[in-house]
């Protein structure tokens, strides 16, 4: 089952391509809310300490939604917490809609759960219309043509080894990245698809406008 889960942050609308199905699992992170009103989607479950999300937006509130409010102290963010209750939920295809935007924290954590999700086996991605990223390990990703001009990989381990770019602009074959040395930054596809691997380490894969 997919599940979207609308997080805090800035969306551009007409770059999110990636829109729920009737059996979807639809839920918001306080303020993420928002973002999914402006969507046209009614979540199924608001959570959050709603500490950012609209008052007026929480006085109207329809009926078939639910809210779970939690400590505005806690040990998870409100992201963390909305994952928590999609996978709990039976989700093993998660789509983050917004959360690179703001606050740089925020951001970094929001990333390290598409790590932690890969491990897990679980596919997941962020995008909020400025960019798109995807975690892959040891593993391959084929990337189709779309409104994102550019892709980059960034090494997320010390060491990526066996990286292999084919239909970029700057292909890689076999190539070694380093986290202190990211340069496979700003590529851009010669055809309708690239098909990006690496063998041996995690990387993010970023499409950006």
């Amino acid at each position: 089952m997919r599940a979207y889960i609308y997080v805090g942050g800035k969306i551009d609308p007409e770059y999110i391509t990636e829109h729920p199905r009737e059996e979807s699992l639809l839920i918001a992170a306080d303020s993420g809310y928002e973002s999914a009103r402006l969507l046209g989607v009614t979540p199924q479950l608001l959570l959050g300490d709603m500490d950012s999300v609209s008052p007026a937006l929480l006085s109207h509130l329809p009926p078939e939604t639910e809210v779970l409010r939690v400590p505005a102290e806690k040990d998870e963010t409100d992201t963390q917490l909305a994952l928590a209750q999609a996978l709990a939920r039976g989700a093993d295809d998660i789509v983050f809609i917004g959360g690179l935007s703001g606050r740089l924290d925020h951001t970094l954590s929001n990333l390290g759960l598409l790590e932690a999700l890969a491990a897990r086996g679980v596919r997941a991605l962020f995008n909020d219309g400025f960019n798109r990223v995807r975690y892959i390990r040891n593993d391959g990703l084929l990337l189709g043509r779309s409104a994102y001009r550019y892709f980059s990989l960034l090494c997320a381990d010390e060491v990526c080894r066996g990286v292999t770019v084919e239909g970029g602009k700057y292909p890689l074959r076999r190539a070694t990245l380093r986290r202190a040395q990211q340069y496979a930054v700003s590529n851009e596809m010669t055809g309708n698809c690239a098909l990006i691997e690496v063998r041996r380490g995690g990387l993010f894969v970023i499409e950006s406008r």
